[in-house]
């Protein structure tokens, strides 16, 4: 894996861009918490990102080898991770909020209790302790998970990532007091579930074939 130097082009430009201002929207709403805590964006048409920490000035423009696995150094090999396992993934954040983090005292998993949490999250597979873990979890087709005990959440566009980490601390919210106070939490009927995954997998499907055609995925309108 290595560091390149970034093309002078307007794409470069502009998600050099869009990178800082996810970043702060995130820091913004206390959603990328947590030492280490990082973030990057996909580049189309090649094996390379935009990658940094919470508390990078700026990302750096990290390319890796498809063919190789992923070694122990984070946070650019975790982020090379979920692009190498998901071909929809455009932009990854692993840090999460308060919410989040007290998943891992309730279970672990986020079941599928509401309409919007179906229909942009899916279903959100087991905790992972380590990157091999996560990529075995990865395959569950969802967009977020923990990883070591914190979240790790995927979007199809910068846009889509900020829209589903505030979507799922919202839902961890509501599932981890619930939880916490002893009641029943039934998850939504299985019809709707399946649905609403089905959307999901569909915009999961158009991603890929932007990213294999070095586009930027469309973003996802309605429900």
């Amino acid at each position: 894996m290595t560091t390149d130097t970034p093309q002078s082009t307007d794409l470069h430009t502009d998600l050099h861009a869009q990178w800082l201002a996810l970043r702060d929207r995130l820091q913004a709403k206390r959603l990328l918490d947590g030492p280490g805590a990082s973030l990057s964006l996909r580049i189309p048409g090649q094996p390379a990102m935009w990658v940094g920490t919470a508390d990078d000035a700026a990302p750096r423009r990290v390319s890796w080898d498809p063919r190789t696995a992923p070694g122990a150094q984070a946070p650019q090999d975790l982020h090379a991770m979920v692009y190498r396992h998901r071909d929809d993934a455009g932009a990854v954040a692993w840090g999460g909020g308060v919410f989040g983090h007290r998943l891992a005292d309730v279970g672990g998993v986020l079941p599928q209790v509401f309409d919007e949490q179906a229909r942009h999250l899916g279903p959100m597979g087991a905790p992972a302790a380590d990157l091999t873990e996560a990529a075995q979890a990865l395959q569950a087709g969802g967009q977020v998970q923990l990883l070591q005990g914190r979240p790790l959440c995927l979007g199809m566009t910068a846009t889509r990532l900020a829209l589903n980490t505030e979507l799922f601390e919202k839902c961890a919210k509501a599932y981890v007091l619930a939880a916490a106070s002893g009641g029943p939490v039934r998850p939504l009927p299985w019809l709707v579930r399946r649905v609403a995954n089905g959307r999901l997998r569909k915009d999961r499907r158009a991603a890929v074939a932007r990213w294999a055609q070095g586009l930027l995925p469309q973003e996802a309108k309605g429900y």
